[in-house]
């Protein structure tokens, strides 16, 4: 994370940033991704299978056969 942050980018790009991580390191890392756009003043796109980290996002999108598809507005149930 350090080195994606380093020259203060406009747009944070992770993919799967939980993926291999225990619950409780998955939360920590979660919960600095979505501190980033209010700290840092900058985007964030997140790419993710977990639920539980889509669920903290502003608006899900879902890629179903190939195309993009707006879910409903996150915290709603899928």
């Amino acid at each position: 994370m350090a080195r994606a942050l380093v020259n203060s980018p406009s747009l944070v790009l992770a993919d799967e940033p939980t993926g291999s991580l225990d619950e409780a390191t998955s939360r920590q890392v979660a919960d600095i991704l979505f501190a980033l756009p209010a700290r840092r003043s900058c985007g964030l796109l997140v790419v993710t299978h977990d639920p539980a980290v889509a669920r903290r996002a502003d608006r899900i999108v879902r890629l179903t056969d190939g195309a993009l598809r707006e879910a409903l507005p996150a915290g709603g149930s899928s």
